[in-house]
């Protein structure tokens, strides 16, 4: 998967990263962080184009929380790894800290609670145009570092050497995505025991 993002990014360049990033976003902005590193893209464009993907999927995912909700969650979440036990979760905390939890799920991917954050900010209402304030100051910060990830390993492959390099490059990319992944479901699974009646 991430050999095939590589090569349809280096291939098409901008036209392709806003749909990118609306399916692998947090994967697409370390690429993107990448080939600024390598000169193939320019900072602000790559940065705006990946704010605008992001941005378009969490009101996706926000719309389909608004108006089909726990039918929704029911009827698929199984596929998206969302619970009715996550909505519940979340849900109990929301009220009270809907704007800290939209932010601070935003600068940190969701650490394993991302999409059920986006959707429960439909389900209970959140004003759309609160909600997207806020994930757009927390999706500022969130590309900002990823795209640094990106631009470390950049960094990296150019001083390794060119085989060597990218394989260390890729290894390295892979190896922080799943700490990213691991921590996040950590916490998930902690805050759903902390919050589960």
């Amino acid at each position: 998967m991430d050999n095939v993002l590589l090569q349809l990014l280096f291939t098409y360049r901008y036209p392709l990263i806003v749909p990118l990033a609306l399916v692998e976003g947090p994967i697409v902005m370390m690429i993107s962080g990448f080939f600024v590193k390598l000169g193939y893209f320019s900072f602000w464009p790559a940065y705006g184009l990946l704010m605008v993907g992001d941005l378009m999927g969490d009101i996706f995912w926000y719309g389909i929380g608004y108006f089909y909700g726990q039918r929704f969650v029911k009827r698929f979440g199984k596929f998206f790894s969302v619970t009715e036990k996550d909505t519940e979760t979340v849900k109990k905390i929301f009220h009270r800290y809907h704007n800290p939890i939209l932010i601070i799920s935003k600068i940190t991917m969701g650490l394993g609670f991302s999409l059920v954050t986006l959707i429960t900010a439909g389900l209970v209402k959140i004003p759309f145009k609160h909600y997207l304030i806020l994930n757009a100051i927390g999706q500022f910060f969130c590309t900002g570092l990823l795209m640094a990830v990106g631009y470390l390993l950049g960094n990296f492959y150019l001083v390794v050497g060119d085989i060597l390099g990218e394989i260390s490059a890729v290894a390295l990319f892979i190896i922080v995505f799943i700490m990213l992944i691991g921590f996040g479901k950590y916490l998930r699974a902690r805050l759903s025991k902390e919050y589960s009646p």
